[in-house]
Protein backbone atom coordinates (compact mmCIF):
# COMPACT_ATOMS: atom_id res chain seq x y z
CA UNK A 1 0.00 0.00 0.00
CA UNK A 2 1.54 3.67 -0.92
CA UNK A 3 1.46 5.61 2.08
CA UNK A 4 -1.00 8.57 2.54
CA UNK A 5 1.80 11.65 1.65
CA UNK A 6 2.06 14.85 3.44
CA UNK A 7 2.54 17.78 1.09
CA UNK A 8 5.79 19.48 1.94
CA UNK A 9 7.18 22.96 0.82
CA UNK A 10 9.04 23.73 -2.01
CA UNK A 11 11.40 26.70 -2.14
CA UNK A 12 11.50 28.91 -5.39
CA UNK A 13 13.27 27.64 -8.23
CA UNK A 14 14.19 24.73 -5.62
CA UNK A 15 13.64 21.15 -7.66
CA UNK A 16 12.10 18.93 -5.71
CA UNK A 17 13.89 15.86 -4.06
CA UNK A 18 14.11 12.06 -4.37
CA UNK A 19 11.89 11.79 -1.40
CA UNK A 20 9.00 14.29 -2.31
CA UNK A 21 9.07 13.36 -6.13
CA UNK A 22 8.59 9.29 -4.60
CA UNK A 23 5.87 10.30 -2.27
CA UNK A 24 3.99 12.23 -4.63
CA UNK A 25 4.10 9.32 -7.11
CA UNK A 26 3.37 6.80 -4.34
CA UNK A 27 0.08 8.80 -3.88
CA UNK A 28 -0.61 8.31 -7.35
CA UNK A 29 0.25 4.94 -7.44
CA UNK A 30 -2.20 4.25 -4.78
CA UNK A 31 -4.74 7.15 -4.35
CA UNK A 32 -3.83 6.08 -0.63
CA UNK A 33 -2.34 2.56 -1.58
CA UNK A 34 -0.34 1.02 -3.88
CA UNK A 35 0.35 -2.53 -6.68
CA UNK A 36 -1.84 -4.75 -9.32
CA UNK A 37 -3.20 -6.60 -12.84
CA UNK A 38 -3.04 -9.69 -14.07
CA UNK A 39 -2.82 -12.07 -17.36
CA UNK A 40 -1.58 -12.07 -20.66
CA UNK A 41 0.50 -15.72 -21.87
CA UNK A 42 2.78 -16.12 -24.41
CA UNK A 43 5.29 -13.37 -25.99
CA UNK A 44 4.66 -9.83 -24.57
CA UNK A 45 2.93 -7.19 -27.20
CA UNK A 46 3.52 -3.40 -26.40
CA UNK A 47 -0.01 -3.25 -24.88
CA UNK A 48 1.35 -5.74 -22.19
CA UNK A 49 4.43 -3.54 -20.80
CA UNK A 50 4.44 -0.11 -18.96
CA UNK A 51 4.10 2.69 -21.75
CA UNK A 52 7.13 4.04 -22.60
CA UNK A 53 9.28 1.10 -21.41
CA UNK A 54 10.88 0.63 -24.80
CA UNK A 55 12.34 4.06 -24.22
CA UNK A 56 13.43 4.74 -20.82
CA UNK A 57 16.76 3.83 -19.96
CA UNK A 58 16.97 0.88 -18.18
CA UNK A 59 18.56 1.59 -14.78
CA UNK A 60 15.50 3.71 -14.11
CA UNK A 61 15.15 3.63 -10.27
CA UNK A 62 10.95 4.20 -10.57
CA UNK A 63 8.70 4.69 -13.27
CA UNK A 64 5.11 5.37 -13.44
CA UNK A 65 2.33 4.78 -15.79
CA UNK A 66 -1.07 7.04 -15.60
CA UNK A 67 -4.36 7.49 -17.50
CA UNK A 68 -4.88 10.16 -19.44
CA UNK A 69 -9.01 9.42 -19.45
CA UNK A 70 -10.82 12.29 -17.63
CA UNK A 71 -13.51 9.74 -17.04
CA UNK A 72 -11.01 7.78 -14.81
CA UNK A 73 -9.94 10.42 -12.73
CA UNK A 74 -13.53 11.32 -12.09
CA UNK A 75 -14.01 7.89 -11.24
CA UNK A 76 -11.23 8.13 -8.56
CA UNK A 77 -13.39 11.14 -7.41
CA UNK A 78 -16.10 9.22 -6.09
CA UNK A 79 -13.88 7.74 -2.71
CA UNK A 80 -12.80 10.00 -0.18
CA UNK A 81 -13.69 12.32 1.82
CA UNK A 82 -13.16 16.10 2.15
CA UNK A 83 -9.67 16.15 3.68
CA UNK A 84 -8.28 12.55 1.29
CA UNK A 85 -9.45 14.84 -1.97
CA UNK A 86 -8.05 17.73 -0.64
CA UNK A 87 -4.63 16.50 0.26
CA UNK A 88 -4.70 14.52 -3.37
CA UNK A 89 -5.24 17.35 -5.08
CA UNK A 90 -2.43 19.49 -3.63
CA UNK A 91 0.25 17.52 -4.64
CA UNK A 92 -1.50 16.92 -8.04
CA UNK A 93 -2.06 21.18 -8.50
CA UNK A 94 2.18 21.08 -7.49
CA UNK A 95 3.16 18.21 -9.85
CA UNK A 96 1.03 19.83 -12.64
CA UNK A 97 2.50 23.02 -12.50
CA UNK A 98 6.34 21.79 -12.83
CA UNK A 99 6.00 20.77 -16.74
CA UNK A 100 3.34 21.99 -18.13
CA UNK A 101 2.11 25.24 -16.49
CA UNK A 102 5.30 26.96 -15.26
CA UNK A 103 6.36 26.69 -19.09
CA UNK A 104 3.15 27.98 -20.72
CA UNK A 105 1.20 24.78 -21.06
CA UNK A 106 -2.13 24.21 -20.24
CA UNK A 107 -3.46 20.17 -20.72
CA UNK A 108 -6.80 20.24 -21.93
CA UNK A 109 -5.87 22.86 -24.60
CA UNK A 110 -2.66 22.10 -25.08
CA UNK A 111 -1.47 18.56 -24.32
CA UNK A 112 -5.37 16.34 -24.76
CA UNK A 113 -5.90 16.96 -28.35
CA UNK A 114 -2.78 14.37 -29.26
CA UNK A 115 -1.87 12.27 -26.37
CA UNK A 116 -2.31 8.74 -26.21
CA UNK A 117 -4.40 6.98 -23.33
CA UNK A 118 -1.51 6.95 -20.78
CA UNK A 119 2.00 8.69 -20.16
CA UNK A 120 4.53 7.65 -18.01
CA UNK A 121 6.73 9.41 -15.47
CA UNK A 122 10.16 7.77 -14.70
CA UNK A 123 12.60 8.82 -12.41
CA UNK A 124 16.44 7.84 -13.59
CA UNK A 125 19.22 7.03 -11.26
CA UNK A 126 21.74 9.74 -10.68
CA UNK A 127 25.01 9.71 -12.37
CA UNK A 128 27.34 6.70 -11.66
CA UNK A 129 29.92 9.34 -11.18
CA UNK A 130 28.39 11.78 -9.28
CA UNK A 131 30.27 12.91 -6.77
CA UNK A 132 27.00 14.55 -4.86
CA UNK A 133 24.80 12.31 -2.34
CA UNK A 134 21.33 11.73 -3.23
CA UNK A 135 19.03 14.00 -1.81
CA UNK A 136 16.35 12.66 0.78
CA UNK A 137 14.54 15.60 1.76
CA UNK A 138 13.67 19.26 -0.07
CA UNK A 139 16.22 21.38 1.99
CA UNK A 140 18.93 20.14 -0.11
CA UNK A 141 20.14 21.20 -3.54
CA UNK A 142 22.56 17.97 -4.20
CA UNK A 143 19.77 15.86 -5.85
CA UNK A 144 21.29 14.35 -8.62
CA UNK A 145 18.32 11.90 -10.00
CA UNK A 146 16.41 13.37 -13.12
CA UNK A 147 12.77 13.02 -14.76
CA UNK A 148 11.84 11.58 -17.71
CA UNK A 149 8.43 11.99 -19.04
CA UNK A 150 6.69 10.25 -22.02
CA UNK A 151 3.89 10.87 -23.80
CA UNK A 152 2.84 8.76 -26.84
CA UNK A 153 1.32 10.80 -29.73
CA UNK A 154 -1.91 9.65 -31.61
CA UNK A 155 -2.67 12.51 -33.24
CA UNK A 156 0.78 13.51 -35.19
CA UNK A 157 -0.54 16.19 -36.60
CA UNK A 158 -2.26 18.20 -33.81
CA UNK A 159 1.04 17.60 -31.83
CA UNK A 160 3.43 18.77 -34.67
CA UNK A 161 1.12 21.99 -35.06
CA UNK A 162 1.01 22.77 -31.02
CA UNK A 163 4.69 21.76 -30.59
CA UNK A 164 6.02 23.65 -33.88
CA UNK A 165 5.73 26.68 -31.64
CA UNK A 166 6.85 26.08 -27.83
CA UNK A 167 5.47 28.18 -25.77
CA UNK A 168 7.76 31.06 -23.54
CA UNK A 169 7.88 29.98 -19.74
CA UNK A 170 8.67 32.52 -16.59
CA UNK A 171 12.04 34.05 -17.75
CA UNK A 172 12.86 31.32 -20.48
CA UNK A 173 13.28 30.85 -24.15
CA UNK A 174 13.48 27.78 -26.30
CA UNK A 175 16.61 27.01 -28.36
CA UNK A 176 16.99 24.22 -30.40
CA UNK A 177 20.27 21.26 -30.81
CA UNK A 178 20.72 18.25 -32.44
CA UNK A 179 21.81 14.76 -30.38
CA UNK A 180 22.17 11.85 -32.71
CA UNK A 181 20.06 12.65 -35.38
CA UNK A 182 17.32 14.17 -32.88
CA UNK A 183 15.91 17.27 -32.60
CA UNK A 184 16.06 18.65 -28.78
CA UNK A 185 14.10 21.75 -27.61
CA UNK A 186 15.51 23.04 -24.34
CA UNK A 187 14.91 26.67 -22.34
CA UNK A 188 17.38 28.47 -21.81
CA UNK A 189 16.53 29.89 -18.48
CA UNK A 190 19.75 31.28 -16.16
CA UNK A 191 17.62 29.56 -12.86
CA UNK A 192 16.20 27.05 -11.66
CA UNK A 193 15.65 23.83 -14.19
CA UNK A 194 15.90 23.42 -17.67
CA UNK A 195 12.98 21.93 -19.55
CA UNK A 196 13.93 19.60 -22.48
CA UNK A 197 11.77 17.63 -25.18
CA UNK A 198 12.75 15.70 -28.16
CA UNK A 199 9.85 13.53 -30.90
CA UNK A 200 11.22 9.87 -30.85
CA UNK A 201 10.17 8.92 -34.85
CA UNK A 202 7.21 10.70 -34.27
CA UNK A 203 5.49 8.68 -32.02
CA UNK A 204 6.37 10.20 -28.32
CA UNK A 205 7.15 12.72 -26.89
CA UNK A 206 9.91 13.03 -24.05
CA UNK A 207 10.20 16.14 -21.70
CA UNK A 208 12.73 15.81 -19.26
CA UNK A 209 13.66 17.99 -16.21
CA UNK A 210 17.50 17.92 -17.56
CA UNK A 211 19.41 18.12 -21.25
CA UNK A 212 21.45 15.25 -20.16
CA UNK A 213 18.70 13.47 -19.14
CA UNK A 214 17.09 13.81 -22.74
CA UNK A 215 20.43 12.56 -24.36
CA UNK A 216 20.62 9.39 -21.76
CA UNK A 217 16.93 8.46 -22.80
CA UNK A 218 17.99 8.71 -26.58
CA UNK A 219 20.71 6.27 -25.95
CA UNK A 220 18.86 4.26 -24.34
CA UNK A 221 16.03 4.09 -27.06
CA UNK A 222 19.05 4.07 -29.94
CA UNK A 223 20.81 1.35 -28.23
CA UNK A 224 17.91 -1.05 -26.86
CA UNK A 225 19.16 -0.59 -23.60
CA UNK A 226 15.46 0.30 -21.62
CA UNK A 227 13.10 -1.30 -19.22
CA UNK A 228 11.79 -3.14 -21.95
CA UNK A 229 14.94 -5.09 -22.36
CA UNK A 230 15.94 -4.73 -18.19
CA UNK A 231 16.22 -8.53 -16.52
CA UNK A 232 12.71 -10.04 -16.68
CA UNK A 233 10.73 -6.74 -17.40
CA UNK A 234 9.56 -8.45 -20.49
CA UNK A 235 8.77 -11.75 -19.02
CA UNK A 236 7.04 -10.75 -16.03
CA UNK A 237 5.30 -7.41 -16.66
CA UNK A 238 2.43 -9.01 -18.73
CA UNK A 239 1.44 -11.16 -15.85
CA UNK A 240 -0.52 -7.79 -14.66
CA UNK A 241 -1.51 -6.08 -17.95
CA UNK A 242 -4.82 -4.73 -18.32
CA UNK A 243 -6.80 -3.16 -21.44
CA UNK A 244 -7.00 0.13 -19.29
CA UNK A 245 -5.70 0.82 -16.60
CA UNK A 246 -5.27 3.44 -14.35
CA UNK A 247 -1.98 3.32 -13.26
CA UNK A 248 0.79 1.01 -13.72
CA UNK A 249 4.45 1.36 -11.91
CA UNK A 250 7.95 -0.06 -11.98
CA UNK A 251 10.43 -0.10 -9.51
CA UNK A 252 14.65 -1.31 -10.05
CA UNK A 253 14.88 -2.48 -6.58
CA UNK A 254 18.85 -3.24 -6.86
CA UNK A 255 18.92 0.74 -7.97
CA UNK A 256 16.62 1.54 -4.95
CA UNK A 257 19.14 -0.30 -2.53
CA UNK A 258 21.76 1.61 -3.98
CA UNK A 259 21.15 4.71 -3.33
CA UNK A 260 19.33 4.04 -0.01
CA UNK A 261 22.83 2.89 1.02
CA UNK A 262 24.00 6.17 -0.23
CA UNK A 263 21.79 8.32 1.45
CA UNK A 264 22.89 10.25 4.43
CA UNK A 265 22.19 8.47 7.62
CA UNK A 266 20.83 5.48 6.18
CA UNK A 267 23.57 3.13 5.15
CA UNK A 268 22.97 -0.53 5.08
CA UNK A 269 25.01 -3.41 5.65
CA UNK A 270 26.70 -5.12 3.42
CA UNK A 271 24.17 -8.73 3.91
CA UNK A 272 21.61 -6.11 3.12
CA UNK A 273 22.28 -5.06 -0.09
CA UNK A 274 23.88 -8.45 -1.22
CA UNK A 275 20.57 -9.79 0.14
CA UNK A 276 18.32 -6.88 -2.05
CA UNK A 277 20.83 -7.36 -5.02
CA UNK A 278 18.70 -11.10 -5.55
CA UNK A 279 15.83 -8.80 -5.99
CA UNK A 280 15.29 -7.52 -9.56
CA UNK A 281 11.68 -5.46 -10.46
CA UNK A 282 8.46 -4.81 -8.72
CA UNK A 283 5.57 -3.79 -10.80
CA UNK A 284 2.03 -3.44 -10.42
CA UNK A 285 -1.10 -2.53 -12.10
CA UNK A 286 -4.05 -0.26 -10.39
CA UNK A 287 -7.35 -0.74 -11.59
CA UNK A 288 -10.99 1.24 -10.49
CA UNK A 289 -13.83 -0.53 -9.77
CA UNK A 290 -17.23 0.56 -8.14
CA UNK A 291 -16.58 -0.83 -4.69
CA UNK A 292 -12.68 0.06 -4.63
CA UNK A 293 -9.45 0.23 -6.17
CA UNK A 294 -7.92 -3.46 -7.55
CA UNK A 295 -4.11 -3.67 -7.30
CA UNK A 296 -2.41 -6.89 -9.45
CA UNK A 297 1.39 -7.06 -8.64
CA UNK A 298 4.25 -9.15 -9.33
CA UNK A 299 7.77 -8.90 -7.88
CA UNK A 300 10.83 -11.50 -9.79
CA UNK A 301 14.69 -12.23 -8.81
CA UNK A 302 17.68 -11.45 -10.52
CA UNK A 303 18.56 -13.81 -13.04
CA UNK A 304 21.90 -14.38 -11.99
CA UNK A 305 21.03 -14.76 -7.99
CA UNK A 306 21.33 -17.95 -6.78
CA UNK A 307 18.05 -17.88 -4.48
CA UNK A 308 14.88 -19.66 -6.08
CA UNK A 309 11.72 -19.51 -4.57
CA UNK A 310 9.83 -22.91 -3.69
CA UNK A 311 6.80 -22.82 -5.83
CA UNK A 312 4.05 -24.07 -2.62
CA UNK A 313 1.10 -22.72 -3.19
CA UNK A 314 -1.37 -25.02 -0.22
CA UNK A 315 -3.29 -22.09 1.55
CA UNK A 316 -6.83 -20.87 0.92
CA UNK A 317 -8.57 -23.35 3.76
CA UNK A 318 -8.45 -21.44 7.22
CA UNK A 319 -11.23 -19.11 6.05
CA UNK A 320 -13.69 -21.87 6.41
CA UNK A 321 -12.32 -22.33 10.05
CA UNK A 322 -13.43 -19.20 11.47
CA UNK A 323 -16.64 -17.32 12.45
CA UNK A 324 -18.86 -14.98 10.49
CA UNK A 325 -17.46 -11.91 12.25
CA UNK A 326 -13.59 -12.80 12.27
CA UNK A 327 -12.52 -9.32 12.16
CA UNK A 328 -8.64 -9.80 11.09
CA UNK A 329 -7.52 -13.02 9.25
CA UNK A 330 -3.56 -13.35 7.99
CA UNK A 331 -3.02 -16.73 6.80
CA UNK A 332 -0.15 -18.68 4.75
CA UNK A 333 0.91 -21.57 3.18
CA UNK A 334 4.17 -22.95 5.25
CA UNK A 335 5.13 -21.24 8.59
CA UNK A 336 8.42 -22.92 8.63
CA UNK A 337 9.36 -21.80 5.27
CA UNK A 338 8.07 -18.55 6.20
CA UNK A 339 10.37 -18.14 9.07
CA UNK A 340 13.65 -19.43 6.94
CA UNK A 341 12.76 -16.83 4.40
CA UNK A 342 12.37 -13.72 7.09
CA UNK A 343 15.42 -14.82 8.44
CA UNK A 344 17.33 -14.87 5.24
CA UNK A 345 16.32 -11.26 4.46
CA UNK A 346 16.33 -10.09 7.80
CA UNK A 347 19.54 -10.83 9.39
CA UNK A 348 21.57 -7.91 10.21
CA UNK A 349 19.24 -5.79 8.68
CA UNK A 350 18.27 -2.75 10.91
CA UNK A 351 15.37 -1.92 9.22
CA UNK A 352 13.53 -5.46 10.03
CA UNK A 353 10.62 -5.35 12.42
CA UNK A 354 12.57 -7.26 14.75
CA UNK A 355 15.99 -9.39 14.46
CA UNK A 356 15.58 -13.33 14.41
CA UNK A 357 18.01 -13.71 16.94
CA UNK A 358 16.24 -11.32 19.14
CA UNK A 359 13.01 -13.25 18.31
CA UNK A 360 14.54 -16.25 19.10
CA UNK A 361 16.24 -15.13 22.85
CA UNK A 362 12.48 -14.16 23.65
CA UNK A 363 10.90 -17.43 23.03
CA UNK A 364 13.87 -19.37 24.69
CA UNK A 365 13.27 -17.05 27.50
CA UNK A 366 10.04 -17.39 27.84
CA UNK A 367 9.34 -20.63 27.15
CA UNK A 368 12.69 -22.73 27.31
CA UNK A 369 11.65 -23.85 24.09
CA UNK A 370 13.64 -23.44 21.08
CA UNK A 371 11.58 -21.77 18.31
CA UNK A 372 13.65 -23.38 15.29
CA UNK A 373 13.57 -27.15 16.46
CA UNK A 374 10.49 -27.56 19.26
CA UNK A 375 8.62 -25.03 17.69
CA UNK A 376 8.61 -24.67 13.64
CA UNK A 377 9.85 -27.70 12.94
CA UNK A 378 6.60 -29.55 13.12
CA UNK A 379 4.39 -26.11 11.62
CA UNK A 380 5.11 -26.70 7.85
CA UNK A 381 1.09 -26.78 6.82
CA UNK A 382 -1.16 -24.08 6.25
CA UNK A 383 -1.68 -21.57 9.38
CA UNK A 384 -3.44 -18.26 9.82
CA UNK A 385 -3.57 -15.85 12.86
CA UNK A 386 -7.07 -14.24 13.59
CA UNK A 387 -8.79 -11.81 15.45
CA UNK A 388 -12.01 -12.81 16.94
CA UNK A 389 -14.43 -10.39 18.88
CA UNK A 390 -15.60 -11.34 22.18
CA UNK A 391 -19.56 -11.75 22.70
CA UNK A 392 -19.84 -11.95 26.32
CA UNK A 393 -22.80 -13.59 28.42
CA UNK A 394 -25.12 -11.47 30.09
CA UNK A 395 -23.33 -10.72 34.01
CA UNK A 396 -19.60 -11.71 32.32
CA UNK A 397 -17.15 -10.15 34.54
CA UNK A 398 -14.56 -10.97 31.06
CA UNK A 399 -11.45 -9.09 31.01
CA UNK A 400 -11.25 -9.38 26.76
CA UNK A 401 -12.67 -7.45 23.62
CA UNK A 402 -11.56 -10.42 21.64
CA UNK A 403 -9.59 -12.96 21.18
CA UNK A 404 -6.16 -14.04 18.79
CA UNK A 405 -6.57 -17.03 17.47
CA UNK A 406 -3.90 -19.26 15.83
CA UNK A 407 -4.06 -22.14 13.77
CA UNK A 408 -1.40 -24.63 12.11
CA UNK A 409 -2.11 -27.67 9.98
CA UNK A 410 0.83 -29.86 11.47
CA UNK A 411 3.17 -31.96 10.02
CA UNK A 412 3.94 -34.36 12.94
CA UNK A 413 1.46 -34.23 15.12
CA UNK A 414 3.44 -36.63 18.23
CA UNK A 415 6.11 -33.55 18.01
CA UNK A 416 3.63 -30.94 18.38
CA UNK A 417 1.35 -32.66 21.63
CA UNK A 418 5.21 -33.07 23.10
CA UNK A 419 5.99 -29.39 22.34
CA UNK A 420 2.67 -28.45 24.10
CA UNK A 421 3.23 -30.48 26.87
CA UNK A 422 6.02 -28.52 27.70
CA UNK A 423 4.62 -25.24 27.23
CA UNK A 424 2.22 -26.37 30.00
CA UNK A 425 4.60 -27.26 32.33
CA UNK A 426 6.20 -23.80 32.01
CA UNK A 427 3.40 -21.94 32.26
CA UNK A 428 2.21 -24.14 35.53
CA UNK A 429 5.64 -24.21 36.95
CA UNK A 430 7.00 -20.62 35.98
CA UNK A 431 4.29 -18.67 35.89
CA UNK A 432 2.01 -20.41 38.15
CA UNK A 433 -0.89 -20.89 36.23
CA UNK A 434 -3.23 -23.33 36.70
CA UNK A 435 -3.68 -26.03 33.69
CA UNK A 436 -7.07 -27.66 33.41
CA UNK A 437 -8.17 -30.11 31.21
CA UNK A 438 -11.67 -29.97 29.77
CA UNK A 439 -14.06 -30.03 26.51
CA UNK A 440 -15.56 -27.98 24.46
CA UNK A 441 -18.73 -29.11 22.04
CA UNK A 442 -17.39 -32.52 23.36
CA UNK A 443 -13.47 -31.85 22.36
CA UNK A 444 -10.60 -32.10 24.87
CA UNK A 445 -8.63 -28.82 25.27
CA UNK A 446 -6.43 -27.71 27.77
CA UNK A 447 -7.29 -23.97 29.28
CA UNK A 448 -4.65 -21.91 31.20
CA UNK A 449 -5.90 -20.08 34.33
CA UNK A 450 -4.12 -17.17 35.33
CA UNK A 451 -3.21 -16.74 39.38
CA UNK A 452 -6.44 -14.39 39.63
CA UNK A 453 -8.81 -16.86 37.84
CA UNK A 454 -8.69 -15.22 34.69
CA UNK A 455 -9.06 -17.92 31.60
CA UNK A 456 -6.15 -16.52 29.81
CA UNK A 457 -5.81 -19.42 26.72
CA UNK A 458 -6.90 -22.18 25.33
CA UNK A 459 -5.70 -24.95 23.32
CA UNK A 460 -6.44 -28.10 21.40
CA UNK A 461 -7.22 -29.96 17.75
CA UNK A 462 -9.23 -29.02 15.12
CA UNK A 463 -9.65 -32.18 12.56
CA UNK A 464 -7.05 -34.22 13.32
CA UNK A 465 -4.06 -32.16 12.27
CA UNK A 466 -4.89 -28.44 13.07
CA UNK A 467 -3.55 -27.38 16.43
CA UNK A 468 -4.78 -24.17 17.92
CA UNK A 469 -4.59 -22.14 20.15
CA UNK A 470 -6.63 -19.11 21.28
CA UNK A 471 -5.21 -15.92 23.70
CA UNK A 472 -7.69 -13.54 25.19
CA UNK A 473 -11.67 -13.72 25.24
CA UNK A 474 -12.44 -17.38 25.70
CA UNK A 475 -13.68 -17.45 22.02
CA UNK A 476 -12.77 -21.28 21.44
CA UNK A 477 -16.47 -22.24 21.05
CA UNK A 478 -16.70 -20.11 18.11
CA UNK A 479 -14.47 -22.73 16.25
CA UNK A 480 -15.27 -25.75 18.16
CA UNK A 481 -17.43 -27.31 16.91
CA UNK A 482 -16.66 -26.00 12.95
CA UNK A 483 -19.07 -22.83 13.06
CA UNK A 484 -22.20 -23.19 10.32
CA UNK A 485 -21.28 -19.62 9.10
CA UNK A 486 -17.66 -18.99 8.32
CA UNK A 487 -15.61 -15.83 7.32
CA UNK A 488 -15.38 -17.57 3.74
CA UNK A 489 -19.76 -17.44 3.62
CA UNK A 490 -19.53 -13.66 4.11
CA UNK A 491 -19.76 -11.06 1.50
CA UNK A 492 -17.16 -8.71 2.82
CA UNK A 493 -14.96 -11.73 2.39
CA UNK A 494 -16.32 -12.93 -0.91
CA UNK A 495 -16.30 -9.07 -2.38
CA UNK A 496 -12.87 -8.18 -0.65
CA UNK A 497 -10.23 -10.75 -1.26
CA UNK A 498 -9.33 -11.91 -4.48
CA UNK A 499 -10.31 -15.32 -6.12
CA UNK A 500 -6.75 -14.99 -7.77
CA UNK A 501 -4.05 -15.79 -8.16
CA UNK A 502 -5.34 -19.73 -7.47
CA UNK A 503 -4.08 -21.80 -5.83
CA UNK A 504 -2.73 -19.18 -3.16
CA UNK A 505 0.00 -19.70 -0.60
CA UNK A 506 -1.54 -16.90 1.40
CA UNK A 507 -4.60 -14.66 2.15
CA UNK A 508 -5.42 -11.36 4.45
CA UNK A 509 -8.58 -10.04 5.14
CA UNK A 510 -9.20 -6.66 7.26
CA UNK A 511 -12.65 -5.36 8.34
CA UNK A 512 -10.93 -2.09 8.55
CA UNK A 513 -14.37 -0.46 9.71
CA UNK A 514 -15.39 -2.81 13.02
CA UNK A 515 -11.64 -2.78 13.80
CA UNK A 516 -11.50 0.67 13.79
CA UNK A 517 -14.26 1.61 15.36
CA UNK A 518 -13.96 -1.38 18.29
CA UNK A 519 -10.32 -1.59 18.69
CA UNK A 520 -7.23 1.10 18.61
CA UNK A 521 -5.09 0.07 15.65
CA UNK A 522 -1.10 0.84 15.88
CA UNK A 523 0.01 4.17 13.74
CA UNK A 524 1.98 2.59 10.82
CA UNK A 525 1.70 5.38 8.30
CA UNK A 526 1.43 9.36 8.10
CA UNK A 527 -1.95 10.25 8.51
CA UNK A 528 -3.53 6.82 9.08
CA UNK A 529 -6.65 8.09 10.48
CA UNK A 530 -7.42 10.28 7.54
CA UNK A 531 -7.33 7.15 5.25
CA UNK A 532 -8.78 4.28 7.25
CA UNK A 533 -11.94 6.56 7.49
CA UNK A 534 -12.26 5.96 4.18
CA UNK A 535 -11.32 2.27 4.24
CA UNK A 536 -14.22 -0.65 4.82
CA UNK A 537 -11.77 -3.21 4.31
CA UNK A 538 -8.72 -5.00 2.89
CA UNK A 539 -8.57 -8.21 1.17
CA UNK A 540 -4.93 -10.08 0.13
CA UNK A 541 -4.06 -12.68 -2.01
CA UNK A 542 -0.74 -14.40 -2.62
CA UNK A 543 1.35 -17.04 -4.71
CA UNK A 544 4.15 -18.08 -5.82
CA UNK A 545 4.12 -17.39 -9.97
CA UNK A 546 7.76 -19.60 -10.26
CA UNK A 547 10.83 -20.07 -8.99
CA UNK A 548 11.49 -16.85 -9.30
CA UNK A 549 8.74 -14.65 -9.06
CA UNK A 550 5.89 -13.85 -6.61
CA UNK A 551 2.33 -12.54 -7.50
CA UNK A 552 0.13 -10.40 -5.34
CA UNK A 553 -3.00 -9.23 -5.59
CA UNK A 554 -5.03 -6.19 -3.68
CA UNK A 555 -8.57 -5.16 -2.96
CA UNK A 556 -9.42 -1.98 -1.20
CA UNK A 557 -13.24 -1.41 -0.89
CA UNK A 558 -13.41 2.62 0.14
CA UNK A 559 -16.68 4.33 1.14
CA UNK A 560 -18.20 6.80 -1.64
CA UNK A 561 -17.54 10.59 -1.51
CA UNK A 562 -20.91 12.72 -0.73
CA UNK A 563 -21.78 15.17 -3.44
CA UNK A 564 -21.58 17.61 -1.09
CA UNK A 565 -17.55 16.49 -0.62
CA UNK A 566 -17.24 16.32 -3.78
CA UNK A 567 -18.41 20.20 -4.69
CA UNK A 568 -16.10 21.35 -2.03
CA UNK A 569 -12.93 21.01 -4.38
CA UNK A 570 -12.10 23.96 -6.95
CA UNK A 571 -13.29 22.33 -10.91
CA UNK A 572 -11.41 25.49 -12.06
CA UNK A 573 -8.63 25.32 -10.09
CA UNK A 574 -8.14 21.12 -9.87
CA UNK A 575 -6.71 18.94 -11.67
CA UNK A 576 -9.49 15.95 -11.38
CA UNK A 577 -12.38 16.53 -13.25
CA UNK A 578 -10.48 17.20 -15.94
CA UNK A 579 -9.11 14.14 -15.72
CA UNK A 580 -4.94 13.23 -16.01
CA UNK A 581 -3.96 16.50 -17.42
CA UNK A 582 -2.57 17.62 -13.68
CA UNK A 583 -1.17 14.59 -12.77
CA UNK A 584 0.58 13.35 -16.38
CA UNK A 585 2.15 16.69 -16.52
CA UNK A 586 4.01 16.32 -13.80
CA UNK A 587 6.30 14.20 -11.40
Amino acid sequence: MAPPIVSVPVKKNQKPSLMLTLSATGLLIGGGIGAFWLLTQGQPFARDLLVGANIIPQDALLAVSLSTDPQQWQKLREFGTKETQAELEQNLLQLRDRFLTNNGYDFQKDIQPWVGEQVTIAILSPAANSPKPIATNVESNSTQQSIVMVMPVKNPEKAKTILAQPKTGKQSQWIDRTYQGFTIKQTDGQSGEKLSTTLLDGRFLVISDHPQATEKTIDAYRNKATLATSPGFADNFPKIANYQPFAQFYVNIPTAAKIAAAAPNRHLPAQVLAQLQNNQGLAGTLTLESEGIRLKGVSWLNPNSQRVLAVENKAGKMQNRVPAETLMMLSGGNLQRLWSDYVLTSQGNPLSPIAPEQLRGGVKSLTTLDLDRDLLSWMQGEFAVSVIPNTPKSGSTENFRAGLLFMVQTSDRPSAEKSLKQLDEVMKNQYQFQIQQTTVAGKPVVNWIGPFGTLTATHGWLDGDVAFLVVGAPITDKIVPKPNFTLATTLPFQQTVPAEPNPTNGQFFLDVEQTATNFPLPNLLPNQQTWLAITRSIGITTAVSDSRSNRYDIFLTLKKATASQGNNLNPVASPLPTGTPSVTKSP
